[in-house]
């Protein structure tokens, strides 16, 4: 047990270390080869942001732990917006500009909708990851043309400002993205080793420590750059970070996860973590857009947000210990 604890809380440090070198690697190399701002955000941060999701969700599913697989990915979905988002928003109420981002909202909702509807029949199939995966690909694609029309969008000022701050030489930038990548792989696994050994010693479901511990150190990525972009007022970093984070989670995650082994979907997913999911991202639709002219997440909703996800976490411990 101790040393599964242990190899928690190193793999969660060197996690969290290793994707924010990846994602610096990864941006600085897409920035050297001229990629715009905009792409950059919206396409390498998203999906260097997720990789720790990805990959710790790939692997439980590679070892035949389907609720460690889904729990990390909604329950990192559903950390974003309530804990991450709710406390970049309490730091500075979050204003959304970008008319990029307020397309991706209703985007968002639509896509997890979907997802549930293709997980209703108890399991997720490699059809079922291959439909994820493919709407995935659709939607990259669609970002890559937003990303090359809307050069002068406030999201990708706000990138190109963060990224002149923290400029590379082109070596250097490739050196960061290939450690961080073998250092992702290798935290990964002992995160995923640590969480089920945990798991079968206390007779918990892998499900509830996907949705609780996991999900919130693979989230810890989007929770520092989050609160970093809301100390420096860039609410669409903010936003975009989560956003963009979601998007992966639901489609390539969980996708990928599928696609290398069918999963069983337990009940509770379906009828207690997916709808909390879904009505988070309805709330973060309203609170984004509802028809103002200056849509933003104020402090009270920011406090609704982090109450709902101490509220939510306190619901599993409660229903575990029961």
């Amino acid at each position: 047990m101790l040393y599964a604890i242990a190899s928690i809380i190193i793999g969660l440090v060197l996690l969290v270390w290793s994707a924010d070198r990846f994602v610096d690697g990864a941006a600085s190399t897409a920035r050297h080869f001229g990629m715009p701002p905009l792409l950059i955000g919206m396409v390498i941060v998203g999906f260097g942001t997720s990789v720790p999701e990805m990959l710790v969700s790939a692997l439980s599913a590679v070892q035949g732990n389907p609720g460690l697989a889904l729990g990390n990915a909604y329950g990192s979905n559903i950390a974003n917006i309530a804990l991450i988002l709710g406390a970049a928003a309490l730091i500075s109420p979050i204003i959304v500009h970008s008319q990029v981002l307020r397309r991706e909202l209703p985007l968002l909702l639509g896509i997890s909708a979907v997802s549930i509807l293709l997980l209703w029949d108890g399991s997720l199939s490699r059809l079922d990851s291959a439909i994820l995966l493919i709407m995935f690909a659709c939607i990259m694609g669609w970002s890559i043309m937003q990303g090359m029309r809307a050069r002068t969008d406030t999201f990708s000022t706000e990138m190109d400002v963060e990224m002149a701050s923290s400029i590379m030489p082109l070596k250097k930038s490739v050196m960061w993205l290939v450690v961080g990548l073998v250092l992702l792989i290798l935290s990964s696994r002992m995160l995923v080793w640590g969480a089920v050994t945990i798991a079968q010693s206390l007779g918990v479901s892998d499900l509830i420590i996907g949705l609780t511990i996991v999900a919130l150190g693979t989230s810890l990525p989007e929770l520092a750059s989050s609160v970093a972009a809301a100390l420096k007022k860039e609410h669409d970093i903010a936003l975009g970070n989560v956003l963009g984070s979601n998007l992966f989670n639901t489609l390539a995650v969980v996708g990928i996860a599928g696609s290398i082994h069918p999963l069983e979907v337990e009940n509770a997913v379906l009828f207690r973590d997916m709808p909390i999911m879904l009505g988070l991202t309805l709330s973060l639709v309203f609170m984004g857009l509802c028809g103002r002219k200056n849509a933003r997440i104020n402090r009270f909703e920011a406090c609704l947000l982090l109450l709902s996800y101490v509220g939510y976490n306190g619901w599993l411990v409660f229903t575990t210990l029961a």
